[in-house]
């Protein structure tokens, strides 16, 4: 008799397939080992389930009309580095499956397909997979709020890559967020008991780098009346987090290189090296390659680095987060100023959806603080946010000026800002509801899954 252990938690798997028969009949044998399963016709349909909810593991067919189960695993790898795919395959498939292997689909299974192996795979790839963390298990990523789909991927890889030693190099504006995910990455390292140490390269004058970094000895140099550890030996046992270190004098690039080499620093005035245990996690808003071509930026360092990298995006590019991260800055300083503000007006949250946000997430969050400290009365009326923003009120770009290859993601963007309400989107998208319901249709798109709640 065939059985398969329950999960403990219902985990999400999405299935793909073109055959309704094969299609009911997946769902009934995932759903009797206890999962929790979402069922699509086609790879776009599965895309527009992924965008509202991600799953825990995606199956597939090999062979659909339209976007086939390879085309839809490379837009899955684009968007959802670590979500593994499950391939079915017709037997004269195989070599498909093989070479489907190789390029990092996650496994797959022959049709027609045998239920313990289908099992099998499935509780392979969610034990491997990242999944939705509890309330307790999110601890090491406090303070990062998102709703965005391409910010929680990068949180699962932030999570894995954070089980080595590896050194991690953050690219992103101003004003995104790096030090946050810096930190948490290391809170979820095994050096999370140690210290996290902070520094910024280019806060930081030159001739007092070097010592703040290494350390120096007595007398090593004017004003030098007594030995300095240095930011290296004080994360010892932990991360250091070195904060645009695209600014870092040549000289010194140097002496750090030798540090990730050899795990050892030598104070400024000493004759003696001293060994560290510290991971390195990096962050810089420059061009870090093209500073390299330039000559300011050392080659060997660079890579060295750049084991790891992780782009943040900006604020703008996941407009999904403004309102949540609006709402969660609110409730801190609402806190922290004592005052009887609840919510935002409507036409308030309208004008922060929209604005450009060259400042991103820290310039959200000043807008937020100043809108609170004026704020008169319960709400914060648009005026106010207006008035924060230095600008006119600015809605987001009209569907007839983006590009066709950006218009589906732009209506995603809009329905999970509106929880699916067609009517609200509709108005963000200065678009009549008949014309909007005509867009939608065009992706195979539902407001309905947008409306679900997020696993």
């Amino acid at each position: 008799m065939e059985t398969a252990r329950t999960p403990i938690i219902q985990h999400n798997v999405l299935i793909v397939d073109d055959d309704p028969d094969i299609l009911k009949l997946l769902d009934m044998r995932l759903s009797a080992a206890g999962y929790a399963v979402r069922a699509t016709s086609s790879g776009e349909k599965a895309l527009a389930a992924i965008a509202v909810a991600r799953p825990e593991v995606v199956i597939t067919d090999l062979k659909m009309g339209g976007m086939d189960g390879m085309a839809l695993f490379d837009a899955i790898r684009a968007s959802a580095p670590t979500l593994p795919v499950i391939i079915l395959t017709a037997h004269g498939t195989i070599p498909d499956a093989v070479d489907a292997t190789r390029r990092g689909v996650f496994g797959f299974v022959p049709k027609p397909f045998d239920g313990k192996l289908l099992l099998d795979q499935v509780a392979q790839a969610v034990r491997l997979s990242v999944g939705t963390p509890s309330a307790e298990g999110e601890a090491w990523r406090a303070g990062i709020v998102t709703a965005s789909p391409v910010m929680e991927d990068l949180l699962r890889q932030a999570k894995l890559v954070a089980q080595s030693d590896a050194s991690v190099l953050i690219h992103g504006a101003s004003g995104t967020g790096k030090e946050l995910l810096a930190r948490a990455i290391h809170n979820a390292s095994r050096r999370s008991a140690g210290p996290f140490v902070t520094v910024n390269c280019a806060a930081i004058p030159e001739p007092l780098l070097e010592s703040e970094l290494f350390g120096h000895r007595k007398g090593a140099f004017t004003g030098a009346a007594y030995d300095h550890k240095g930011l290296f030996q004080a994360a010892d046992g932990g991360t250091i987090f070195l904060d645009e270190i695209g600014d870092m004098p040549l000289a010194l690039q140097a002496k750090l290189l030798r540090t990730l080499q050899d795990h050892e620093v030598r104070p400024v005035g000493a004759t003696q090296t001293i060994p560290v245990d510290t991971r390195i996690i990096s962050a810089t808003h420059r061009d870090l390659e093209a500073r390299v071509g330039s000559g300011e930026f050392r080659e060997d360092l660079y890579y060295r680095l750049n084991v790891v990298s992780f782009r943040l995006p900006s604020l703008a590019d996941r407009r999904e987060d403004i309102v949540p991260l609006a709402q969660h800055f609110l409730r801190s300083v609402v806190k922290r100023y004592a005052k009887e503000v609840r919510a935002f007006a409507p036409e308030a949250l309208e004008l922060l959806i929209g604005a450009p946000w060259p400042g991103n997430v820290r310039q959200l969050q000043n807008v937020i603080e100043q809108t609170v400290a004026l704020a008169t009365g319960a709400l914060i009326p648009a005026t106010l946010v207006q008035s924060a923003l230095r600008a006119e009120p600015q809605g987001l770009t009209p569907l007839d000026e983006a590009k066709r290859a950006f218009e589906r993601d732009y209506l995603i963007r809009l329905l999970r800002i509106t929880s699916g309400n067609v009517t609200k989107a509709a108005r963000l998208a200065h678009r009549n509801r008949t014309e909007f319901y005509k867009l939608l249709e065009r992706h195979q798109l539902q407001p309905a899954m947008f409306k679900e709640a997020r696993h």
